[in-house]
């Protein structure tokens, strides 16, 4: 491809995106936190599909970590195929969606609403049918997305979740972090993993590690690998690749440590490390030293937030991949941009 792709483009529109988020919603998110803080929730669901499913994890290991309030990603089929509600009194429900139009979202965001819980829709689409079906509707304000494979809305819906929490929680130090978000992600977005690329050439399947948040962006990692490059990604804790799936790690086998700088750097990167040593080609985000060769990243200086940052730097190599590749990330074969599954 001659021209830059509308995944690349959408990749560098990334930083204005958060900030204008962060901007453009701010009254919005204080209305969300100040109803939470209010009903002060005995249990979190999340309702989502896909990448937006991807940044549900994120937010439920941010949620966990930061108020002890446990969180659950409920099957949308519950509602919308075994027409089943649940009892969700006193609980708040996240539906995330970029377009808001999945029937199967909406249907379970309705049920939610319908069983007690406090709803609340993180979309980029403000008129949606899930909007409607939803208490408060949190705007991405993302503006259009081409590229079927999901990038700035997926960083933005993290963002959403990440600001919200920061109010619902009064964390002054997280707020300071995700306020400096724009910046930390463009320096993100300039982060070169090109040296994975040779690495690549004639593979069909990899691992992706991460732990915590960061296992939510190896879940989206591993997807994308699926959608614009047609790799097998598999993303797997870093506690449990041991368990079964390093039996098929031969010499040269791909593996890509996503370790962000938290409490759980060190179990990722020993593990790459470890694979490195019996002879897997293994890449880490990580300063720790051993096998693995060391991939640049963008330190966000919070915990919560330094994970996002690196599906960021991700997601350029990942586009760049796929026309090494002789592939269009834009239009992955038998993929839309709306999926809308009962």
């Amino acid at each position: 491809m001659t021209t830059q792709t509308y995944m690349r483009q959408e990749v560098d529109q990334i930083p204005a995106v958060v900030a204008n988020f962060l901007t453009a919603s701010s009254d919005t998110l204080e209305g969300a936190a100040a109803r939470l803080r209010a009903l002060d929730p005995a249990l979190v669901v999340t309702v989502a599909r896909g990448s937006s499913d991807h940044a549900s994890a994120y937010l439920k290991y941010a949620i966990e970590l930061s108020l002890g309030v446990p969180v659950a990603s409920v099957g949308p089929s519950i509602a919308s195929i075994y027409g089943r509600d649940l009892k969700l009194g006193k609980a708040a429900a996240i539906a995330i969606s970029q377009s808001g139009k999945s029937p199967d979202i909406v249907g379970m965001a309705q049920s939610a609403r319908r069983s007690g819980a406090t709803t609340i829709a993180i979309t980029n689409t403000a008129d949606s049918p899930l909007a409607a079906a939803s208490d408060v509707t949190i705007n991405l304000h993302a503006g259009v997305e081409k590229s079927v494979a999901a990038t700035k809305t997926f960083v933005t819906s993290v963002v959403a979740g990440l600001a919200l929490l920061a109010r619902w929680s009064d964390d002054a130090e997280l707020q300071r972090a995700v306020a400096a978000l724009p910046e930390s992600l463009a320096k993100a977005v300039r982060c070169d993993w090109s040296e994975m690329i040779p690495a690549l050439d004639g593979q069909s399947a990899l691992y992706v590690l991460g732990r915590g948040p960061g296992f939510a962006i190896a879940n989206e990692a591993a997807l994308k690998f699926k959608e614009t490059c047609g790799i097998q990604g598999e993303s797997y804790s870093a506690a449990e690749v041991m368990h079964g799936p390093v039996s098929i790690v031969t010499p040269g086998y791909p593996v890509l440590g996503l370790a962000a700088r938290d409490a759980a750097e060190a179990s990722v990167a020993d593990m790459a490390h470890k694979l490195a040593g019996q002879g897997a080609r293994a890449f880490l985000t990580s300063d720790r030293p051993g096998a693995a060769s060391r991939l640049p990243f963008a330190a966000t200086g919070h915990p919560l937030t330094d994970p996002l940052a690196l599906i960021v730097s991700f997601y350029g190599f990942v586009e760049a991949l796929a026309r090494h590749r002789g592939l269009n990330p834009d239009e992955p074969p038998m993929l839309r941009k709306v999926t809308e599954t009962v």
